[in-house]
Protein backbone atom coordinates (compact mmCIF):
# COMPACT_ATOMS: atom_id res chain seq x y z
CA UNK A 1 0.00 0.00 0.00
CA UNK A 2 1.24 3.49 -0.85
CA UNK A 3 2.25 5.92 1.86
CA UNK A 4 0.80 8.89 -0.02
CA UNK A 5 -2.67 9.36 -1.52
CA UNK A 6 -3.11 8.24 -5.11
CA UNK A 7 -3.74 11.78 -6.39
CA UNK A 8 -0.39 12.83 -4.86
CA UNK A 9 1.35 9.92 -6.60
CA UNK A 10 -0.21 10.98 -9.91
CA UNK A 11 0.78 14.63 -9.41
CA UNK A 12 4.34 13.56 -8.58
CA UNK A 13 4.51 11.29 -11.64
CA UNK A 14 3.10 14.03 -13.89
CA UNK A 15 5.55 16.59 -12.48
CA UNK A 16 8.48 14.24 -13.06
CA UNK A 17 7.35 13.57 -16.63
CA UNK A 18 6.96 17.28 -17.49
CA UNK A 19 10.23 18.29 -15.81
CA UNK A 20 12.16 15.53 -17.59
CA UNK A 21 10.53 16.38 -20.90
CA UNK A 22 11.46 20.05 -20.46
CA UNK A 23 15.08 19.08 -19.78
CA UNK A 24 15.14 16.93 -22.92
CA UNK A 25 13.75 19.85 -24.95
CA UNK A 26 16.56 22.09 -23.64
CA UNK A 27 19.10 19.39 -24.59
CA UNK A 28 17.58 19.18 -28.07
CA UNK A 29 17.78 22.98 -28.30
CA UNK A 30 21.47 22.94 -27.36
CA UNK A 31 22.16 20.33 -30.03
CA UNK A 32 20.19 22.29 -32.65
CA UNK A 33 22.14 25.42 -31.72
CA UNK A 34 25.48 23.57 -32.03
CA UNK A 35 24.35 22.34 -35.45
CA UNK A 36 23.69 25.91 -36.63
CA UNK A 37 19.89 25.74 -36.39
CA UNK A 38 19.02 28.69 -34.14
CA UNK A 39 15.35 28.81 -35.18
CA UNK A 40 14.87 25.15 -34.32
CA UNK A 41 16.68 25.76 -31.02
CA UNK A 42 14.27 28.60 -30.18
CA UNK A 43 11.29 26.32 -30.90
CA UNK A 44 12.68 23.67 -28.56
CA UNK A 45 13.27 26.30 -25.88
CA UNK A 46 9.70 27.62 -26.22
CA UNK A 47 8.37 24.11 -25.75
CA UNK A 48 10.68 23.59 -22.75
CA UNK A 49 9.37 26.79 -21.15
CA UNK A 50 5.77 25.60 -21.55
CA UNK A 51 6.65 22.22 -20.06
CA UNK A 52 8.39 23.99 -17.15
CA UNK A 53 5.21 26.04 -16.57
CA UNK A 54 3.16 22.84 -16.45
CA UNK A 55 5.65 21.22 -14.07
CA UNK A 56 5.38 24.19 -11.70
CA UNK A 57 1.57 24.02 -11.87
CA UNK A 58 1.72 20.32 -10.96
CA UNK A 59 4.18 20.95 -8.14
CA UNK A 60 1.90 23.65 -6.75
CA UNK A 61 -1.17 21.39 -7.04
CA UNK A 62 0.72 18.74 -5.06
CA UNK A 63 1.30 21.26 -2.26
CA UNK A 64 5.06 21.20 -2.77
CA UNK A 65 5.44 24.99 -2.89
CA UNK A 66 5.41 26.17 0.69
CA UNK A 67 7.13 29.13 2.32
CA UNK A 68 10.43 30.66 1.27
CA UNK A 69 12.19 29.16 4.29
CA UNK A 70 10.61 25.72 3.77
CA UNK A 71 11.38 25.75 0.04
CA UNK A 72 15.04 26.61 0.68
CA UNK A 73 15.23 23.94 3.39
CA UNK A 74 13.71 21.35 1.03
CA UNK A 75 16.11 22.28 -1.77
CA UNK A 76 19.10 22.00 0.57
CA UNK A 77 17.88 18.65 1.91
CA UNK A 78 17.43 17.33 -1.64
CA UNK A 79 20.95 18.41 -2.62
CA UNK A 80 22.42 16.78 0.48
CA UNK A 81 20.52 13.53 -0.19
CA UNK A 82 21.71 13.47 -3.80
CA UNK A 83 25.32 14.19 -2.77
CA UNK A 84 25.49 11.90 0.25
CA UNK A 85 23.25 8.97 -0.68
CA UNK A 86 21.79 8.87 -4.19
CA UNK A 87 24.82 9.43 -6.41
CA UNK A 88 27.34 7.53 -4.25
CA UNK A 89 25.06 4.47 -4.39
CA UNK A 90 24.72 4.78 -8.16
CA UNK A 91 28.48 5.21 -8.59
CA UNK A 92 29.08 1.92 -6.80
CA UNK A 93 26.62 0.11 -9.12
CA UNK A 94 27.92 1.16 -12.56
CA UNK A 95 30.95 0.81 -14.80
CA UNK A 96 33.67 3.48 -14.69
CA UNK A 97 32.50 5.49 -17.73
CA UNK A 98 29.06 6.05 -16.19
CA UNK A 99 30.61 6.56 -12.75
CA UNK A 100 32.72 9.36 -14.23
CA UNK A 101 29.52 11.10 -15.41
CA UNK A 102 28.02 10.78 -11.93
CA UNK A 103 31.25 12.09 -10.35
CA UNK A 104 31.03 15.22 -12.55
CA UNK A 105 27.39 15.61 -11.48
CA UNK A 106 28.36 15.28 -7.81
CA UNK A 107 31.00 17.98 -8.22
CA UNK A 108 28.36 20.31 -9.68
CA UNK A 109 25.88 19.29 -6.97
CA UNK A 110 28.34 20.31 -4.26
CA UNK A 111 28.49 23.78 -5.82
CA UNK A 112 24.68 23.86 -5.99
CA UNK A 113 24.54 23.05 -2.28
CA UNK A 114 27.01 25.85 -1.54
CA UNK A 115 24.89 28.28 -3.59
CA UNK A 116 21.67 27.24 -1.85
CA UNK A 117 23.24 27.63 1.60
CA UNK A 118 24.55 31.08 0.62
CA UNK A 119 21.11 31.99 -0.70
CA UNK A 120 19.47 30.93 2.59
CA UNK A 121 21.98 33.09 4.50
CA UNK A 122 21.27 36.04 2.19
CA UNK A 123 17.50 35.61 2.58
CA UNK A 124 17.80 35.37 6.36
CA UNK A 125 19.92 38.54 6.44
CA UNK A 126 17.57 40.48 4.16
CA UNK A 127 14.27 42.18 4.80
CA UNK A 128 13.34 42.10 1.13
CA UNK A 129 14.72 40.61 -2.04
CA UNK A 130 18.31 39.42 -2.17
CA UNK A 131 21.07 40.96 -4.25
CA UNK A 132 22.63 38.95 -7.04
CA UNK A 133 26.32 38.08 -6.59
Amino acid sequence: MSRIPRYQEHLKTAFTAEAASAARCRAYAARADREGRPNLARQWLRLAAEKDRLAVELLDAAGQLQSLDADLGNAISEERYENDALYPKMIRDVEQQTADVFLRVVAAQKEHLRQLEALREAVNASEGDVALP
